[in-house]
């Protein structure tokens, strides 16, 4: 068999393959589904409003579930889809119908996203929101790739049903930008806004893109006649422009990535093969792509300057001949705390302001929840005293407080807050009693610090463990 022969047969065999065959559906059928899922009103509004909460609360909260079902439940690929079948089939009558909704889908998410971040008390920065403020030219394959997916899917008998529709939602990710435009206008962020308002243009224009390409190419579906041809060669000039512009920031971006990955890479190679000290150990290394600056902490012997002089000539080699090298010397005798400043200082200076702001917030809460536990004791003794009264009638008076018990510890003396109930009771009380009114005010107050003090009334009004007379 000759070579023109064998690449005949794998031709033929290779269009067996992908032939749609009889599990095409009828194009009538599929554009009018299409044309269905287009308008945006009634439940459709409802449904795409409660999933833009969903999906909020998900970015809030950080939760990948919370937001894929968000997704799941979005009804927004309708209008999208059917911007591309309108240009796909010079159905341009279509297309305005889709995209006039789809304008009105996006109003409807932003306004719902931007209420919810406004209202919301949690406005913190999460992973899930950073990550769809920077749109690559990756976003833009998955879209390509995930819209031709879907428009194949609906025009196929055996998987317009399935959950390939579903998963083009969660792969092009077209709520989690939206939310993210809301929390940006809510907060006040602009940037995050724009860059989130970019990856949903991206994903929005290349699912439309993908769908005219499955319907003119792939499917072949047959299209409406233009009366005037210079009209129709105008409208398509006006897509592919709109395509360009789209695409070309999203280059820019993929290109700076690219470009910092590649510097990272060198950088790790340089000091794991040329960072080499006598007598002292690298204990954090921290590249600076934007002032290309390597940042290396030793600690140990100080490094001799004609060693970094050396590593510093080594630079050139790894491709990293405009990059400076900063080294921060440390001491022999630096305990673990210092080293862990100088870390946190030279690594991430961020995460340690972070981590500052959480502590004094934490201070902050212990100072409030102390003076709670004061103003609060005057009414916690007038709650516990009839409830005393009722199980211990020989009960005189009750004082509620918090204290701070001192006690030695392995190696330190260490302070802790414990609940302090101060019970005056009249006459005697058995063992037995007090033992029983211990316990019950441990679990009536739901705590295990609680310290029970117990004084039988001698007519000599009390006095209570801060210095303040008790009140009959």
């Amino acid at each position: 068999m000759e070579f023109d022969e064998i690449l005949k047969e794998i031709k033929g065999w290779l269009r067996k393959m992908f032939s749609m065959g009889d599990d095409k559906a009828p194009g009538h059928d599929v554009i009018s589904a299409i044309e269905a899922g287009v308008d945006f009103k009634g439940a459709k509004l409802w449904i795409l409003v409660l999933a833009i909460f969903v999906a909020s609360l998900g970015l809030n909260t950080n939760s990948a579930a919370v937001i894929i079902g968000a997704m799941l439940i979005s009804p927004l690929m309708g209008p999208i889809i059917g911007m591309g079948l309108g240009v796909g089939i010079n159905d341009f009558t279509l297309f305005k119908r889709a995209a006039k909704n789809y304008l009105i889908a996006t109003l409807f998410s932003v306004a719902t996203a931007t209420l919810y971040f406004l209202i919301t008390p949690f406005d913190e920065v999460q992973s899930e929101l950073l990550a769809r403020t920077s749109p690559t030219i990756y976003d833009v394959g998955i879209a390509l790739c995930g819209g031709l997916a879907g428009i194949i899917a609906l025009s196929s008998r055996s998987q317009r049903t399935g959950n390939v529709i579903p998963g083009v939602a969660i792969a092009t990710a077209l709520m989690p930008p939206l939310c993210t435009v809301g929390f940006g206008l809510g907060t006040g962020n602009l940037l995050y806004a724009l860059g989130a308002l970019y990856l949903y243009l991206i994903n929005t224009i290349f699912i439309s893109l993908a769908t005219f390409v499955g319907v003119a190419f792939v499917m072949r579906y047959p299209k409406k006649q233009f009366v005037d041809k210079a009209n129709e060669r105008r409208v398509k000039r006006i897509i592919t422009f709109i395509c360009i512009i789209t695409i070309i920031p999203s280059l820019f971006i993929t290109f700076k990535i690219f470009q910092e990955t590649v510097f990272v890479d060198r950088c790790q190679e340089f000091c794991r093969k040329a960072v080499k000290a006598k007598d002292a150990n690298l204990i954090s290394s921290d590249f600076d792509y934007k002032n290309k600056a390597i940042h290396l902490v030793f600690i140990g012997n100080e490094v001799d300057s004609l060693e970094i002089e050396y590593m510093s000539s080594l630079l050139p080699e790894y491709g990293l001949g405009d990059v400076k090298l900063d080294v921060v010397q440390g001491a022999k005798n630096f305990d673990i705390e210092s080293i862990r400043g100088l870390i946190h200082t030279e690594k991430d200076d961020v995460m340690l302001a972070k981590r500052q702001l959480a502590e004094r917030e934490q201070r902050l809460k212990e100072v409030g929840d102390s003076l709670n536990n004061y103003t609060n004791s005057g009414n916690l003794s007038k709650t516990l005293m009839p409830e005393l009264l009722s199980l211990f009638p020989g009960v005189s008076s009750v004082y509620t407080g918090t204290g701070v018990q001192t006690f030695k510890g392995d190696s330190l003396i260490a302070d802790s807050t414990v609940c302090m109930v101060y019970v005056v009771f009249n006459g005697d009380i058995s063992h037995e009693e007090e033992n029983r009114m211990k316990l019950w005010l441990k679990t009536r107050l739901h705590r295990g610090d609680v310290e029970v003090i117990l004084k039988q009334n001698e007519d000599v009004e009390p006095v209570n463990p801060l210095g303040e007379p008790y009140k009959k």
